[in-house]
């Protein structure tokens, strides 16, 4: 695991790049404590520091093919990379180190981008060609490892993190108040848009080809390009057990490491069966992770810790009050690398991993995408066959019940934006978790804000990409694909990647495996889910292994009770960040509608407003950081970065 990055710029010499990829890699260096290096050629630099995962005395990077020409920096983990590098022996290459990143890049020579689909695990990775005078940039299918990068011109640099690539002084970083709108309604800004204007992320599964100023994107896997050659199960006992042996599969692939390996634990089945899959491998002793909370409503630490007496591991609970919250804020706000209104329970679950001795923990984290954990599974199938009859009624009785739904709270007012906007399965996946409805999120934006959008589709902007790539698609799979592409790709991962990092802990998801993943895509709809027992398939493949009743119990999730804490220690940071200084500094938001939102917050009429009113927190916070930056000129910057253009 590292932090990557790298600037290619044939204007500006080799020091100059070096300082600046430098700068990068300083800013990292909680992703990589163990190792750092920068190297340069004729027009590029390249640096990344390292995590030490495997073969800790070695494994420097950049590292250089044996002939000079090719050169490479990765973050990730490629799990099969011994079967690898033996089919790449038998070859004819050799090999001097025992780590994953100089089999990636003897892949990459022998295979070229055609490599990718041989790869199992979690990566984004660059890799420079010195005859060609090109960079080849890819990301992995889902999305597990980030990537980002600006291209001006001639100019090319990417780094593991957005703070990494302002860190390097060469621009002048703008807030786009595209990405504010779209961090309103998707709880995070969506790939390929960051919430900077001209910085960018590869989405999951892209790669980018940057040579003589000019850069190329491609999709590299998609969901219609998994194989078809897959053998459907012909009965449900036939896919119980061939879901049981894949599962094994993957988590012996995401134990494989050379330091200490643990793994998150709550109470329900998602981590408990990682956890009773990790002890079939005879990993020992197991080191397992929960964090909890003193209020009732939520806590998981009594049944995360019946789990783990059941599993025999070495279970460590970290107790957390609002009041830690509250004094953390400032700690945790900085270590946002974009908005986001989640990530926090993740922090101090690394924080508590990392401090207990790990430096690889496992997650449970996409289950719920793959065996239909998610309401949206139930929810969406069932109001899309009604959908036809909606849109019969005459308009002007549409209008009256839907204005009604709105008066009725959140969960009624987002019926009333799928009803209003939706006409078939797939335009409800793309409003579906929408987080502010799409008059409320104008009603927070200022005018000046308003009038940059322009017009602004109430749907996700992946709809167009995500419709073509499953046209051929079931309603399960449908639904999967855009839990897995939207809020696991945009959210979950990211903010997972950003958090546990922060710890320098490198975090795995064996749920999220691209042969475990294909192998399910061409499995029947009927054998992976059921709507009234959601994730039923994955609780019969390992109920062997599982405590009594983790199967049966109620979907909770990780989540910290922030409703009843925006209320008492984190009110006095939230009413400072709504008060007139705060929203009228930072250029974007209406004070009126924002406190509003507030104040209906404090009134308690709706018990899930508090994500609304976090997400909205979060945006004022990380947009009223005025960052002194450098200009390319070199020369020092004013502290206002962030400035809405003229529309």
């Amino acid at each position: 695991m590292c932090g990557i990055a790298g600037l290619i710029d044939s204007t500006r010499p080799p020091a100059a790049r070096e300082t600046a990829v430098r700068r990068m890699g300083e800013a990292m260096r909680h992703r990589g404590p163990d190792d750092s290096g920068i190297e340069s050629w004729e027009d590029a630099t390249l640096g990344a520091s390292r995590l030490a995962i495997f073969d800790r005395a070695h494994g420097h990077q950049p590292l250089s093919s044996a002939d000079g020409r090719f050169h490479i920096v990765f973050n990730g983990a490629i799990y099969n990379f011994r079967a690898l590098r033996d089919e790449l022996r038998a070859a004819g290459f050799a090999f001097r180190t025992d780590c994953d990143t100089e089999v990636l890049l003897a892949a990459w020579m022998r295979w070229g981008e055609r490599a990718l689909a041989r790869l199992r695990g979690m990566f984004a990775f660059a890799i420079w060609d010195d005859r060609d005078r090109s960079l080849f940039l890819a990301r992995d299918p889902f999305g597990i490892k980030p990537l980002y990068y600006r291209h001006d011109g001639a100019r090319f640099l990417f780094a593991s993190e957005v703070t990494a690539l302002l860190a390097a002084r060469v621009f002048a970083p703008e807030i786009d108040p595209a990405a504010v709108s779209a961090c309103l309604a998707w709880l995070a800004v969506p790939a390929p848009r960051t919430i900077y204007r001209d910085v960018a992320c590869l989405r999951p599964g892209e790669t980018a080809t940057f040579r003589d100023g000019r850069l190329a994107l491609r999709t590299a896997w998609s969901f219609s390009s998994i194989p078809t050659d897959t053998q459907p199960c012909a009965s449900r006992a036939a896919f119980t057990r061939e879901l049981r042996a894949r599962l094994e599969a993957s988590v012996r692939a995401h134990v494989a490491a050379d330091v200490p390996v643990g793994a998150f634990l709550s109470g329900g089945l998602d981590s408990a069966a990682i956890v009773g899959l990790m002890t079939r491998t005879g990993l020992a002793p197991l080191r397992t992770f929960s964090v909890g909370f003193a209020e009732a409503d939520g806590d998981e630490t009594e049944a995360a810790a019946a789990t783990a007496r059941h599993f025999g591991t070495e279970h460590h609970t970290r107790i957390l009050t609002a009041a830690e919250v509250a004094r953390d804020l400032p700690a945790l706000m900085a270590s946002y690398d974009q908005p986001t209104g989640d990530g926090i329970n993740t922090h101090y679950a690394s924080q508590a991993a990392r401090a207990g001795g790990v430096t690889v923990a496992l997650s449970g984290l996409g289950a719920d995408e793959l065996f239909g954990g998610y309401p949206s599974f139930r929810d969406a199938p069932r109001l899309a066959r009604w959908l036809p009859r909606w849109h019969r009624l005459p308009a002007g009785l549409r209008r009256v019940f839907l204005a009604r739904l709105r008066r009725r709270g959140a969960r009624a007012g987002k019926l009333a934006d799928l009803l209003e906007h939706a006409r078939n399965l797939p335009e409800l996946c793309a409003l579906y978790r929408r987080t502010l409805p799409v008059s409320q999120r104008d009603a927070v934006l200022s005018p000046d804000a308003r009038a940059v959008l322009g017009a602004n589709t109430p749907h996700h902007p992946e709809l167009a990409l995500l419709s073509a790539d499953l046209a051929a698609a079931g309603a399960f799979e449908l639904l999967s694909a855009w839990e897995l592409r939207t809020y696991m790709a945009n959210v979950l991962l990211p903010d997972s990647d950003t958090m546990s990092l922060r710890h320098s802990l490198e975090l795995r998801v064996p749920f999220v495996d691209r042969p475990l993943i294909e192998w399910l895509w061409r499995q029947p709809a009927r054998f992976k889910g059921d709507r009234r027992n959601p994730k039923s398939a994955l609780a019969a493949a390992v109920r062997d292994l599982l405590p009594p009743g983790v199967a049966a119990r109620k979907k909770q999730g990780f989540t910290l009770p922030f409703s009843a804490w925006t209320r008492t220690a984190l009110r006095p940071f939230l009413d400072e960040t709504f008060s007139d200084a705060s929203v009228t500094r930072s250029g974007l938001f209406a004070r009126g509608p924002v406190q509003q939102l507030w104040r209906r917050h404090l009134d308690g009429h709706d018990p899930r407003s508090w994500s609304r009113v976090w997400m909205l927190a979060v945006l004022i916070e990380f947009v009223n950081r005025r960052p002194i930056v450098s200009s390319p000129a070199g020369a020092v910057a004013s502290d206002r970065s962030i400035a809405v253009p003229s529309p």
